[in-house]
């Protein structure tokens, strides 16, 4: 199943962010109710995605996350999602920890974060410039 679900989370996100590049996705304005509902919804697969893939291979039994505080209860849906959005948004607080292979997940996903407001603006403005 771990092989069935990682390529389909990884084409998810790919093609949201493919939608940066193609042509007259983003019309008009600067600023505009359509402008932060798409981006927010770029942002939200992304968050999702690696969530999913933080999540998929704890559940093979690889875990990429390693909470500080050691709860014993700890809620590894909640962990995932949480780490996903810290890094894609900044740098984290450095509670949850990647290891292993997830510190190279976790580099890919700061990457998009610092380049996917760049990436958007860019689009606005040949948008715009049409």
């Amino acid at each position: 199943m771990f092989y069935f679900l990682l390529p389909i989370v990884i084409f998810c996100i790919f093609m949201s962010l493919r939608t940066l590049f193609i042509p007259n996705t983003v019309r008009g304005k600067f600023v505009s109710v359509e402008n932060f509902l798409y981006l927010g919804t770029v942002y939200l697969t992304v968050i999702i995605g690696f969530g999913l893939i933080y999540l998929l291979f704890h559940l093979i039994g690889m875990p990429l996350l390693k909470e500080m505080n050691n709860h014993s209860r700890s809620n590894i849906f909640e962990t995932s999602f949480y780490f996903s959005a810290m890094t894609l948004f900044s740098v984290g607080n450095g509670d949850v920890l990647p290891h292993g292979i997830g510190r190279i997940i976790a580099v890919i996903e700061a990457l998009i974060g610092y380049t996917l407001p760049a990436a958007f603006v860019a689009r606005v403005m040949l948008n715009r410039e049409r």
